[in-house]
């Protein structure tokens, strides 16, 4: 090709592709466009990765071509570097390209530089040590170099190559890595010991230019180092050299710590000296998840260090957060540790897991962990005075920070608490008299002018709700909340805010603990004065979530607090204006209504109106929206049938919650079909719109999701509730959709679709076998082949049940389309499907379709057919085994009644505890009372199939005949039908 020739002579191609490459970063589109679909035409061509290597080592050309000829380069390699990739690369231009790349180390641009360092990083991961034996030699020769830049560079692509070789987890690659942290792990511990006193001494002479030079080569040396220790060892602790890096890791972040008293805020060192003191705590950490026993030897001195700098004065003026952070996260990780933890029989522990167990308790004595506790509960639990602005300022953007917001996660205050959660689990017999002598300090009144004091107050309650389980046996929670806590809520003064949040919240850390149920009125009716304090609404909501799923169903929410609760959560729902507050209200929202069921009907109008008003406002906060579907699940569960009322705004909501072809359903989909659901199981009729939103059903079937299940619920409840509309419109679609959905699917998902078949056989059985002929035919073939799988056998038997007991004349027609695909005798299909139909009958475990094929089996009855009459010892069995399924003894009487017959239908009466019967529920029972299995007694039917056989065949035939079966079951069945 043109393209071919034009690479074999680099300097022109060169300038074919440097112009291409212009192009490509122009901004018109029209420029743009063609320039990467001529690009993308090149990818494949030979010569065309040496034209790029050409270009982005041109130093003289522009930055932005450069820049996109390495991103070019870098992504050809993930695509056509490995030998079995289509259009690979020649092992000829592969081994020029692997030799251009390491000829020097002197890119000036640091973007471009890491790009390059991060592609032979990737091509190292294939090629490297067989195919690059000269790699790594190179790469430690050019850090030796004098010249600032080249050092650098090589240094930089020295971490890549480093970090990407130990990433791979093949066992045969894990022993190349091992090789290569040997002969050359030295050499880079000297290399980052030179680095790092160069850098000291630099500091000491004030040369801070030099000294961030040197820094950002500590970093680089560190970095590769880190990799070496954590992942180039088997058990490293045998390593003299690795022990004793580790070991200088202690005394190097002492130097380091140090250094940052002298060094200024603003200095450029600055930044860069805090991020090589936490790279220093992660070689730490990372050695310890990787190497716990290794690591036992250091963790004496973990411990005293990290201890020393967060918890004593030693640490003051020069610790910073995410240090502090790394050290918690250290001492967490001992505490934590498994394999520090002896088995209840200490024989059968390890002597490394007793030895480094031993050292942990030496060190934790008990004047270690009070002053642990004390300083976490009295230093790092308490507000700054930055929190207490904000909260003044802006109280909702405080409550959603604190509660979990983006920086939440990655700051000082949850680290602190998970390790004050787990220092008291580990050691609660030592702690827990330290925590209550605390609280006893803090009973009686709080001085509102002492700020202190109420911030220690607060801190000390947050302590006792988040060592609540711990606690148990200790803390009277009752009393503590009736003489103390409930006072403290009722304190109105401005400067309490902080303490009766914080009780809120304690309260709800307890009452899943332990808080008696005959309190709940006291404390509803505190919850009711609080929530006009907006303010404290996430402290608040915090506890209504635990107040209304963990309150016993003995304990009932009172009719006038329901009524107020519910007005008051209201009126903080459209005061809010945060997007995650509102989300939390609207969450307690639905907590009140699943929690009160039917009981909230009265007081929801409000609530009914102000929805479709923040469904509108809310179309760019997907998650709210969600929130709001699940508030919507709630109240239609809550009105029942009068949530028909809601179709205006709720149909829409879930025709476009569930649209795939719309964006947002990415977001909305699980709760919009759960919408979906719950409306129909409560919907008294099928309007034209609830209809149409079904046209939804075929793209969402096609998906072949975790949704499925709720799909074919949908489907069923559409069955349920208007199955001639329903079928008449979409039965032709739904058929083509399962059809192709068992092509591929789970068994789980197989049977889902076959029960579906089956309903509308239930609820139709005349236009239904009709509806779904085009499936029935892998059915019968499944039956006679024996389908494997019992739960599938099992329905394939009840949708065949249900043809042939309720439209015998399709079953015939259907017999006969067998008979003619499969080439046999309409007799032999039909003996080897009864054939298999009793062999199989074990795999029926469900007692309605057991009867039901007992039914069906008895409905050939009587006949003359000798196939028929072959099987009928095993039809006599079935039925037999039916007659034990579903017959109880009358104790007074003496006789036998099915117990699955209904008589008439009678509307349950719900107590008050239990959930009022939705609307399909009624719509099922309905259908019960017309389906055979509920209305046709079986003994009946027995008694009556076996008099018309005899009254054919005559008594001679008919005795001849049952002498085909069993004595025993003729004996039973003797039994079950006495009196007829």
């Amino acid at each position: 090709s043109k393209c071919f020739q034009i690479f074999m002579d680099l300097n022109s191609a060169s300038t074919v592709v440097l112009q291409v490459l212009t192009q490509a970063t122009s901004q018109d589109t029209a420029v743009l466009k063609p320039a990467e679909e001529q690009l993308k035409q090149w990818e494949t061509q030979p010569g065309f990765y040496s034209v790029l290597l050409n270009i982005f080592t041109n130093h003289s050309l522009d930055v932005n071509v450069r820049w996109l000829a390495v991103l070019y380069f870098k992504n050809g390699i993930d695509r056509y570097w490995r030998r079995v990739a289509p259009h690979a690369l020649s092992e000829e231009e592969k081994t020029t390209l692997r030799a251009g790349l390491i000829t020097n180390f002197n890119e000036p641009v640091n973007q471009i530089a890491t790009q390059i360092s991060v592609l032979i990083a990737k091509v190292a991961r294939v090629d490297c040590p067989r195919q690059w034996p000269e790699l790594i030699p190179t790469l430690v020769e050019s850090v030796k170099v004098q010249d600032d830049l080249q050092q650098h560079r090589a240094l930089l692509t020295f971490y890549h190559v480093t970090k990407t070789l130990a990433s791979k987890r093949l066992a045969a690659d894990r022993k190349l890595f091992y090789d290569l942290t040997s002969s050359i792990y030295s050499f880079a511990c000297s290399l980052w010991n030179h680095h790092t006193d160069t850098f000291l001494q630099q500091i000491c002479t004030g040369d801070e230019a030099a000294a961030a030079n040197s820094l950002e080569r500590t970093l680089l040396s560190l970095k590769v180092l880190r990799k070496l220790t954590v992942h180039g060892f088997v058990e490293p602790h045998w390593n003299a050299e690795v022990m004793g890096f580790l070991h200088a890791v202690f005394e190097r972040l002492k130097q380091f710590l140090e250094c940052s008293r002298s060094i200024r805020a603003e200095s450029i060192c600055r930044d860069r000296l805090e991020k090589t003191i936490i790279l220093f705590t992660k070689v730490l950490l990372d050695f310890l998840d990787q190497h716990p026993f290794s690591f036992t030897a250091l963790i004496q001195r973990s411990l005293e260090f990290s201890v020393s700098y967060v918890f004593t004065e030693a640490g003051e003026g020069v610790v910073f957060e995410q240090f502090i952070v790394q050290c918690m996260n250290l001492i967490k990780m001992i505490v934590k540790n498994y394999a520090y933890k002896p088995s209840k029989n200490i024989e059968d522990s390890s002597p490394e897991t007793l030895e480094a167990h031993k050292i942990k308790t030496a060190f934790f004595t008990y004047p270690t962990l009070m002053e642990i506790c004390r300083r976490l509960v009295t230093h790092y639990f308490l507000l700054t005075k930055e929190e207490l602005t904000m909260w003044e300022e802006d109280p909702e953007s405080f409550t959603v920070e604190e509660t979990g917001g983006d920086s939440w996660k990655y700051s000082l205050r949850p680290c602190t608490e998970v390790l004050f959660i787990d220092i008291f689990h580990e050691y609660n017999q030592t702690l827990t008299p330290v925590l209550l002598e605390m609280v006893h300090s803090l009973q009686g009144s709080t001085n509102m002018e002492n700020t202190n004091a109420i911030l220690i107050k607060d801190a000390v309650y947050n302590a006792v709700g988040l060592a609540a389980y711990e606690l148990f046996d200790s803390v009277d929670f009752d009393q503590w909340f009736k003489n103390q806590l409930l006072a403290e809520l009722q304190v109105s003064h401005d400067r309490y805010k902080p303490i009766r949040r914080r009780v809120i919240w304690l309260i709800g850390q307890w009452i899943s603990v332990k808080f008696k149920s005959d309190l709940r009125p006291v404390l509803y009716e505190a919850i009711r004065n609080l929530l006009q304090d907006r303010d404290l609404v996430v402290s608040i909501n915090n506890l209504l979530d635990y107040v209304f799923v963990v309150t016993t169903d003995e304990t009932k929410v009172p009719h006038f607090y329901l009524e107020s609760m519910f007005t008051l959560l209201f009126q903080l729902l459209q005061e809010v204006t945060q997007c995650d507050t509102k989300m939390h209200v609207l969450h307690v929202l639905s907590c009140v209504i699943e929690r009160v069921n039917m009981q909230i009907r009265p007081y929801v109008g409000c609530l009914v109106q102000y929805l479709p008003l923040l469904w509108k406002q809310s179309e760019e906060h997907n998650m709210l929206r969600c929130a709001i579907l699940t508030t919507l699940i709630h109240l239609v569960q809550g009105l029942g049938a009068d949530s028909k009322n809601l179709y205006p705004f709720l149909l829409p909501v879930i025709q476009l919650s569930t649209d795939v072809s719309q964006p947002p359903h990415v977001y909305l989909l699980e709760d919009g079909l759960e919408l979906w659901l719950v409306t129909l199981e409560n919907s008294p009729c099928l309007t034209p719109e609830l209809l149409r939103i079904f046209q939804n059903m075929s793209a969402l079937l096609e998906l072949s999701s975790e949704n499925l299940k709720n799909c074919f619920k949908i489907i069923n409840a559409y069955i349920f509730l208007s199955s001639s509309e329903f079928l008449q419109m979409y039965a032709a679609d739904l058929c083509r959709s399962f059809c192709e959905l068992l092509k591929d699917i789970t068994i789980e998902g197989q049977v889902q679709v076959l029960k579906v078949v089956e309903n509308v056989l239930k609820v139709n059985p005349v236009l239904g076998p009709q509806m779904f002929q085009p499936l029935l035919p892998s059915v019968f073939r499944g039956i006679i082949d024996g389908e494997r799988y019992p739960v599938v056998m099992s329905t394939y038997l009840g949708i065949m049940g249900r043809v042939l007991l309720q439209n015998a004349r399709f079953f015939s027609l259907l017999l006969s389309q067998m008979a003619c695909e499969l080439g046999q005798e309409v007799d032999q299909i039909l003996g080897n499907m009864i054939e298999m139909w009793v062999d199989r009958m074990d795999n029926i475990t469900q007692p309605e379709r057991r009867k039901l094929s007992a039914l069906a089996l008895l409905s050939l009855l009587p006949s003359l057919n000798t196939v028929i009459q072959d099987k009928f010892c095993g039809i006599i069995n079935i039925s037999v085994e039916g007659l034990n399924d579903v017959m109880t003894e009358d104790s007074e009487t003496g006789t036998y009644k099915d117990c699955m017959l209904m008589s008439h239908f009678e509307e349950p009466k719900a107590t008050e505890d239990e959930e009022p019967p939705t609307e399909q529920d009624k719509r099922k029972k309905m259908l019960a009372l017309k389906d055979p299995v509920h209305t046709v007694s079986l003994q009946q039917f027995i008694y009556e199939k076996l008099k018309a056989q005899q009254e054919l065949l005559g008594e001679q035939g008919f005795h001849a005949l049952m002498e085909t079966v069993d004595t025993e079951i003729v004996a039973q069945l003797q039994e079950f039908l006495q009196g007829f």
